[in-house]
């Protein structure tokens, strides 16, 4: 039923504020400083103390700056730690803008893919204009990152380093994403028209000219390179003429992507079920997204289990939320909305999806755990923003914002029941692009 406000309502609505003298004070502070500064609970430094039973040695921390490439850096840490165990050089990194060149144009090709397919919708319809929303975008999932590692390996960061724009994927991002929808509505024609032929012609010409663009952008990624470094004991170690998959299946051949599952806990959802995102697969006949839905504490105890293995741990969480950049903390009193504002803004992990409060807006890095008695009292986070954040790059999250804000972890099938390592080989109920956990 509509409603029209009357200025004896708005009469009515301020003489309930300016009857509590308190209001006038909160408003003050949160006028000069800012809401989140106003509210902000001291007390938890107190109980966020970064000493952890369980902790990976990690040392460096690694910085995607102005991009959205969080999925990929995380992957990519967890490869590292694993490379840097093994080979004792625990300060070693992977190339991101090497994955990244991949995935512009696995991107762009599943795009066309996704524009031919729906080219009998109108324009308008939800599936198109959700397609054309995420053209050129950056964001991405695990399986996304783990697929182009399959495909394409991976290089040193000194083999491919960062430019302007990875660094800052703002100005190339706008113009791929341009340049696709220009594309989406000359392939849309000639597949309305049934011109087979043209349509293959057309498309590799489109991506001849995304892959143009991208060499531009970020530079082309080098067939071979030498590895080298010194470990951690300062022996010298050299080896030339690697190309990347050589590099990825000499060097770290024991790690298979089919062998690890993402566990989403998403309470709108059905739980003990498989759910995919086609809508986000960035290579064609390769990895899918898989999400496996269930309660939170399999979370969190394959989780546990695989960093007590000493095994980094990907996650995907709303980063956003009761998080301080300054000190690293991310613990779900940090800001007391509720008691500056006078309000109940508390709702449900389920609600929040729901109605697009909650989404998994980052992807870190679990590289420890501090349990007491069984009990979890808080998790070490490797951020991707630097070391100018947080403490030195680390986080510190408390229990309760794990299990309020992170929607997925990635961990070994070994970790997961036997009910569960039958779900996670399928079936899949897919999911539309619109949905909560896409």
């Amino acid at each position: 039923m509509a409603h029209e406000l009357t200025v004896q309502e708005l009469e009515k609505f301020s003489a309930e504020f300016n009857k509590k003298p308190e209001n006038k004070v909160v408003a003050r502070a949160a006028q000069r400083s800012g809401v989140l500064e106003a509210s902000y609970n001291d007390r938890v430094q107190g109980q966020l103390t970064r000493v952890f039973s369980t902790e990976l040695d990690t040392n460096n921390v690694t910085n995607q700056k102005h991009s959205g490439r969080c999925w990929l850096f995380a992957t990519l840490n967890v490869l590292r730690h694993a490379f840097g165990k093994k080979y004792k050089t625990k300060d070693f990194t992977f190339s991101q803008a090497y994955n990244f060149f991949w995935d512009k144009i696995e991107r762009a090709n599943m795009f066309y893919n996704r524009i031919l397919d729906s080219a009998d919708m109108p324009l308008d319809s939800r599936q198109v204009k959700t397609d054309l929303d995420f053209a050129g975008s950056d964001g991405g999932q695990f399986q996304m990152a783990a697929a182009l590692v399959e495909k394409y390996g991976v290089v040193p960061s000194y083999a491919m380093p960062e430019t302007f724009n990875t660094n800052d994927t703002t100005g190339f991002a706008t113009a791929l994403g341009d340049k696709l929808k220009k594309d989406a509505l000359v392939l849309r024609h000639l597949k309305q028209y049934g011109k087979e032929d043209e349509i293959k012609k057309t498309r590799e010409k489109f991506l001849s000219e995304v892959y143009q663009m991208t060499a531009i952008a970020v530079g082309e990624p080098p067939k071979t390179f030498d590895l080298e470094y010194r470990d951690d004991d300062k022996k010298y170690h050299l080896e030339k003429n690697l190309t990347p998959l050589e590099f990825l299946h000499k060097y770290m051949g024991d790690v298979d992507f089919d062998d690890y599952v993402v566990l989403t806990n998403a309470p709108d959802h059905d739980y003990n079920k498989l759910y995919g995102l086609p809508a986000e697969d960035n290579i064609e006949g390769s990895l899918r997204i898989k999400l496996l839905n269930v309660p939170m504490e399999y979370l969190s105890s394959a989780a546990i289990a695989q960093l007590k293995d000493d095994e980094a741990v990907w996650f995907g969480n709303d980063v956003l939320r009761q998080m301080d950049r300054k000190t690293g903390y991310l613990d779900t009193n940090l800001y007391k909305l509720d008691d500056l504002f006078g309000v109940d803004l508390k709702m449900s992990k389920a609600d929040r999806l729901r109605t697009g409060v909650g989404e998994v807006s980052h992807a870190m890095t679990l590289v420890g755990v501090d349990e007491d008695n069984g009990d979890v009292r808080q998790w070490k986070v490797e951020n991707s923003w630097g070391d100018k954040s947080g403490s030195k790059g680390f986080y510190v999250m408390n229990n309760e914002w794990f299990k309020d804000y992170v929607y997925e972890v990635v961990v070994h099938k070994k970790y997961l029941t036997d009910k569960q390592k039958e779900l996670a080989e399928g079936p899949i109920t897919d999911l539309p692009a619109w949905d909560s956990l896409a």
